[in-house]
């Protein structure tokens, strides 16, 4: 069993120590979605806020993940406060792809959701490295393209490059699967 998994049933059990190496173990990527996703619209403050936000949500609500998928959990929940504090302040227009309207879906379509997030995942699990990490990097953890450069020692075109062809390999892996795009 993983690290992340232990972390993630003991934080189920209501450890607060298991709570504590979370933070301690996250807050850079929790901060980094945040910054990347607010596109520097946000203080240094309203950061460090949510991403204790972030932590709080994850403590009320560790009966409810998966605990195979506790940094997708976090992220998502970033994601989620980062847009709901954007929008409060009116500075990026709510993304209504974005918006969870749980009424407007019947079950048929949520499990057609559920089933295509797992193709997608599966798709990009046969991306070879380094091209699956730029992809993640960028669509994930909403890293920009100049970030990414910079990190993986490569220019900037190269990325834009890697991801137009991962883009394409994606669209054919998924279109062979029967997802029509």
């Amino acid at each position: 069993m993983d690290e992340n998994k232990r972390l993630a049933l003991r934080l189920k059990k209501h450890d607060e120590k298991a709570l504590d190496i979370i933070i301690l173990k996250y807050t850079p990527l929790v901060s980094s979605v945040i910054y990347n996703i607010s596109d520097g619209a946000l203080s240094k403050e309203d950061i460090e806020e949510l991403a204790f936000d972030t932590f709080v949500s994850l403590w009320k609500n560790a009966d409810r993940f998966d605990s195979e998928k506790l940094t997708g959990y976090l992220c998502a929940i970033a994601k989620h406060k980062t847009f709901d504090l954007l929008d409060k302040r009116r500075i990026i227009p709510v993304d209504i792809d974005e918006t969870d309207i749980e009424d407007d879906y019947s079950i048929n379509e949520s499990t057609e959701l559920k089933e295509m997030a797992e193709e997608l995942k599966k798709a990009v699990d046969l991306i070879k490295e380094p091209d699956r990490e730029i992809l993640i990097r960028h669509y994930f953890y909403y890293q920009k393209i100049e970030y990414i450069s910079e990190c993986m020692n490569i220019s900037p075109a190269t990325v834009k490059v890697k991801l137009h062809r991962t883009r394409k390999k994606l669209k054919k892996i998924l279109t062979e699967r029967g997802f029509g795009l």
